[in-house]
């Protein structure tokens, strides 16, 4: 009983931790799981191709919530290898979480749903398709349950784990694990990941809620479609509120049409809108070179994570 799977890394719009309200965004970097499930196997052993020393709890827990939901309790193995850095702000535990529940419905032998990809205007599956066993939104929270089980994350983070699974732009409730609205962006995106590693569960919360007046600000222009301004605007805030340097928000601000500090950080994210000429994500990444660490170009995607 095998089955393959990938989701999406993304970056991040409205960090949720001020008022639980978030946005995120599919970006073109994938997580696949490969998951081998065996009836007679005591319990699930994971494997992280990155770092064979790396906690493996959260894909682990992901498999057993999957099999005890939708199969006989199976265990198994787990393997996950990802181009998504971890701890980076990049949404590589929501994108592991995503890739194994869907791995393991696959190794189940479920259908699972389109996540809404063929309209730009869903916002998920349709739960009475009698073609679909599981829908994406359903496995999504099923990963974000075992996230918040596992204690990777501290609003459970279901922003995140809907635009790796979605694609596209997503807005949130994360106290409810309620989608909001979705909608697909084309940009063109730099990710600038300093050597440093930020753990999502060891933010402080506090100062995070200290920003709420701002956070509620970006809220209201994420409902007006106004993204990119949404983007800066969180960056901002969130920099000064965990401690990180503004300066490569503000390089990049002449140059692209949004630059943010992406989740908990410490990667910088700016997008640029392919049809702007105004926008040159070229003059960022001169301005990101000298900066230690690792400078990635990319793209949004729509699409979601996959069944491979």
């Amino acid at each position: 009983m095998e089955g393959r799977a990938a989701a999406l890394g993304a970056g991040t719009v409205l960090n949720a931790l001020a008022t639980g309200t978030g946005a995120a965004f599919g970006i073109d970097v994938e997580t696949r799981a490969a998951v081998d499930l065996d009836p007679a196997a005591d319990g699930v052993a994971g494997e992280i191709a990155e770092d064979p020393d790396a906690d493996t709890d959260l894909i682990e827990r992901c498999v057993s919530l999957a099999t005890d939901r939708w199969g006989d309790g199976e265990g198994g193995t787990v393997r996950t290898d990802s181009d998504v850095p971890l701890a980076a702000g990049l949404k590589s535990s929501s994108a592991a979480a995503n890739a194994t529940v869907l791995a393991t419905c696959d190794a189940l032998g479920l259908v699972v749903g389109d996540g809404g990809r063929a309209s730009d205007d869903a916002v998920g599956d349709d739960p009475d398709d009698p073609a679909v066993d599981v829908t994406r939104l359903e496995a999504c929270r099923l990963g974000v349950r075992a996230a918040r089980e596992v204690g990777v994350t501290v609003t459970g983070a279901f922003d995140d784990a809907t635009a790796s699974m979605l694609g596209g732009v997503t807005v949130t409730d994360n106290d409810a694990d309620e989608l909001r609205a979705r909608e697909t962006v084309d940009w063109d995106v730099l990710v600038w990941t300093p050597p440093e590693r930020a753990y999502s569960a060891d933010a402080d919360v506090a100062r995070c809620e200290a920003v709420a007046p701002m956070a509620d600000l970006v809220t209201d222009l994420v409902f007006d479609g106004r993204y990119g301004e949404a983007m800066t605007v969180n960056g901002l805030a969130f920099s000064a509120a965990l401690g990180f340097d503004a300066d490569p928000a503000v390089e990049a601000m002449p140059h692209a049409t949004a630059v943010s500090l992406s989740g908990t950080g410490p990667s910088v994210v700016a997008v640029a809108d392919p049809a702007d000429p105004e926008t040159d994500l070229d003059a960022v990444a001169d301005a990101w070179a000298d900066r230690p660490g690792t400078l990635r170009r990319t793209t949004t995607r729509a699409d979601g994570a996959t069944v491979e």
